[in-house]
Formats: C-alpha cells, structure tokens, sequence
C-alpha cells in the first residue's frame, strides 16, 4: 500500500494537468493546519479513456512521514547528513491520497497539523523531498537517494496575531535555473497548470499586499491563483503580507 502511496505522488509531480493549492487554516491561538493539495483529476480522467481495463481501485489512505522515516532508517542512515537532517524535519508531516475511478477524483495532500506557524515553514521541503524519495514505479524499487536538486524553492511564514506574511524564495540558483531550463520544453502542456493560495484566518482581513485577491464573504478567507509557470519563474508574485482587524 505504502509504494502504491508513494508512486501517485511521482505521478503528481511528472504530470501536466495538475492543480495546486496551498491551504491555510489558522486559529486563534496560533495553531492550525497548512497543506498542499495537488488535484490529478485531470490525469484520472485520461487514463481511464485511455485504458478501459485500468486496474485501478478506490482508495483513501494517509501516511505519516515519521512512519515513513521509520520503516527506511537503515536507507537514510546511508544518505548525507545533511539530506538526513532535511528528512528528519518532516516527521510531523502526514500524506493523503485520494484515488475514485468511478468519479476521476484524485488527489495527494501534503500538510501538517501545526501549534506554531513555524513548523509549517518545511511545507516545500516536504513537497520536494517526497519526490526525491519515491521509487519509480509502484513495485520499483524504495532505495531512497539524495536529491539536492529537488528541493529549489522554499517558503517562509510568520504570523503574530495581527499581521500574516509568505515569502517564497529560492535556495539553489544553480538548480533552479537548471529546472526552469527543463520547464521551458514543456511549456506548452504546462500553461495550463495553476498554483493557488487558500487561507483563512481568525479575525476579518483588514488589507492584503495583493490587489486582485478574492475573499469570502467573512472577510476571513483570501484566495489568490496565479499560473504555476509564472510563479515558478517569478516565486515573488505570490509573497503576501496581510494585516488582520484588532
């Protein structure tokens, strides 16, 4: 179950009709819950026209990365320290997959139930390692491998009870550079592809650094959606600074 797991979310990150969404949900004491949420639906849906005998089966599970990192120590053990160390990070980190051939709906969340926005600062790692983690098929092998080059982008976020900030940012030029490179021979199939902000908050938005933001009808809720090309190219169009009422 876990390499079936672990190969839908492969397919997340070598597909061209993906959606992502990044959702916050934050409380009034500072708790809450951060996920990124990849929609395959899309892909669901050409596979099954294209294979009418798929074998697909229906399916809701969640993993916890700590049991993850559990049943491999012995394969992180003989990885770098500091790629260890990364993984070590994502502990409190959980997937869920989502997969229904009769609706085409699937997905993959990855999120973290956090008591300080902090520990939500990891979300990208834990997106980017999972990629690099995962066998190449789901009987392939599960032999986990460092890859630097997977983890480019990062984002930072601090919130004090009044005022929200994101801050994207990358940690690699070398690597990213080289991925933009590699965006560009698809990016016909990719324009489509969009990447979202969905974030709620205890109090009313009072102002928000983005102008052309939607909201709800609470004032609570800001959701922000920008091309995925665009924002991998540019991570600074999705920074966000957002300032709540007393």
């Amino acid at each position: 179950m876990l390499k079936q797991l672990l190969f839908l979310l492969v397919a997340a990150f070598t597909c061209i009709s993906c959606q992502f969404t990044e959702t916050l949900t934050i409380k009034e004491d500072g708790s809450g819950r951060m996920s990124m949420n990849i929609d395959m639906k899309e892909m669901m849906a050409m596979t099954q026209a294209m294979d009418k005998d798929s074998s697909m089966v229906k399916m809701d599970s969640t993993v916890s990365f700590a049991a993850f990192l559990k049943e491999k120590k012995d394969s992180i053990a003989q990885l770098p320290k500091a790629e260890q160390e990364k993984l070590k990070k994502l502990k409190n980190y959980s997937i869920r997959t989502v997969m229904d051939p009769e609706t085409n709906e699937m997905f993959v969340d990855i999120f973290i139930d956090f008591k300080n926005i902090d520990q939500a600062n990891n979300l990208m790692s834990g997106l980017n390692q999972a990629s690099a983690i995962m066998p190449k098929s789901p009987s392939g092998s599960t032999e986990i491998k460092s890859d630097p080059s997977s983890d480019v982008l990062g984002v930072r976020f601090d919130y004090d009870g009044n005022r929200f900030s994101r801050d994207a940012y990358i940690k690699d030029e070398k690597a990213y550079q080289q991925q933009i490179d590699s965006m560009q021979q698809a990016k016909s199939f990719l324009s489509s592809v969009k990447y979202s902000l969905n974030y709620t908050f205890p109090k009313k938005i009072k102002s928000s650094s983005i102008e052309n933001a939607n909201y709800s009808l609470d004032g609570k809720t800001i959701i922000v959606q920008r091309s995925f090309l665009d924002y991998f190219k540019d991570p600074d169009i999705l920074d966000l600074q957002i300032t709540l009422e007393d």
